[in-house]
């Protein structure tokens, strides 16, 4: 079942990002990054992530079994990036349930609501060594666009890539 998440749901949804992360992540982030990881300290960000939610800030959840499987957050953007208006700003499915199409359909919820409050481009930005992510956003159309360099938490500098949808539709 694929709904819009509530405020409740910040623990679960925060777990599943440690979850996802853990997996798809090692390797290429700091493993002490990794493994210090709490859920509780990412909870309240969510709580306020999704107390703000709207057309134009929306996040849903992936559920089986009434437990939460995955999510996608995205919001509007105030200017618009490489001819994007918008940012998918999250994306995680639990390791065990990738591969079955839930995150196509988080995607597809998250661009429809984006849509509805006058989205046209949407963009996405991953890790460039992470080839899955980078697989599954090219599998959907999106067009690989930039690459740049950030500075992680420790000092060490990691490679971001852009995606973008240009042209949004439902």
């Amino acid at each position: 079942m694929f709904r819009r998440a509530r405020k409740g749901d910040a623990a679960s949804i925060a777990g599943v990002r440690i979850d996802a992360w853990r997996a798809s992540y090692r390797g290429l982030v700091p493993d002490s990054y990794l493994d210090h990881l709490k859920p509780e300290e990412s909870v309240k960000l969510w709580e306020q992530v999704l107390e703000a939610s709207s057309d134009a800030a929306c996040t849903f959840v992936a559920e089986s079994g009434g437990e939460i499987i995955g999510f996608a957050s995205g919001m509007t953007l105030a200017e618009s990036r490489f001819g994007c208006d918008a940012e998918l700003t999250a994306i995680c499915v639990l390791p065990d349930e990738q591969r079955k199409g839930i995150g196509k359909r988080l995607l597809a919820n998250v661009a429809a609501t984006l849509i509805s409050a006058g989205a046209t481009g949407l963009m996405a930005w991953v890790l460039s060594k992470n080839e899955g992510a980078g697989e599954f956003f090219a599998s959907l159309g999106a067009e690989r666009l930039y690459e740049q360099t950030f500075t992680w938490d420790d000092g060490s500098e990691l490679d971001e890539t852009g995606f973008v949808w240009r042209k949004l539709h439902s």
